[in-house]
């Protein structure tokens, strides 16, 4: 009677030492690094037509202001970085597919893994949304202007608005892609999801109000609506399939 054969993923996820993981995560964190330099090299060559689209949500009577000397180097800086991070994303998933890869099983894997370029559509779609939830944000904050105050906007402090509200969007974008990933391993079902509804929606509003900025009403509550929107979507995508 001979042993039953050993999948050839556990079988390297546990052969591979410890030490080799490290390197492996290493050389992983090096590529993504590597590829985030390139995108942001990319967005700095067009980071003057960036910030120009990123200003275009403004009202005509906002003028904003440079306080610092260094202001205009960091903020085209910081826009060129968060469009390297949006133009790596697809070299970020893939690594971060190929470093998981290993520690799953052959039908784990071909279950996983269609869901990778779904996962790049999800982080642009919430891009998008960001941008489109942009001027609503910002023309809600105006409204609370008192009368006779110029609006004189540092222009700093505006960039960093616009950066954490597109990654926000962008990374929050992704949490349909987990669940239904932990749905593929058999860590969580329909039914569990169903039952922990309340608890979702509670987190769901607490991460909608800590991860955007600027305190307006807008930008949490549109984050909070489309994420439980695709919370329940998922729920009957994962009920489709038979979990």
């Amino acid at each position: 009677m001979t042993d039953a054969p050993i999948a050839p993923a556990r079988v390297e996820a546990t052969a591979m030492p410890l030490t080799a993981h490290l390197a492996e995560l290493r050389n992983r964190i090096l590529w993504s690094g590597l590829a985030i330099v390139v995108g942001t090299a990319i967005g700095f060559a067009f980071g003057d037509q960036i910030i120009l689209l990123l200003r275009a949500p403004l009202p005509a009577n906002v003028t904003l202001a440079q306080i610092d000397l260094t202001d205009g180097f960091a903020i085209k800086l910081q826009v060129a970085l968060v469009a390297g991070v949006i133009l790596a994303m697809p070299v970020l998933l893939w690594h971060l597919w190929r470093f998981i890869a290993p520690g799953l099983t052959a039908t784990e894997r071909r279950a996983v893994l269609p869901w990778i370029p779904i996962a790049l559509a999800f982080f642009a779609v919430g891009v998008t949304v960001a941008y489109v939830v942009l001027p609503f944000a910002v023309t809600f904050l105006l409204s609370f202007l008192q009368v006779g105050v110029t609006p004189l906007i540092n222009i700093r402090s505006y960039f960093d608005f616009v950066s954490s509200l597109f990654l926000a969007f962008g990374i929050l974008m992704e949490f349909p892609i987990l669940l239904i990933g932990l749905s593929r391993v058999g860590i969580v079902t329909s039914e569990r999801l169903s039952r922990s509804r309340r608890l979702v929606i509670l987190v769901i509003a607490i991460f909608s109000a800590v991860a955007t900025p600027g305190g307006d009403l807008v930008s949490p509550f549109v984050l909070g609506v489309t994420l439980y929107v695709l919370f329940e979507g998922t729920i009957l995508f994962i009920r489709r399939t038979g979990r």
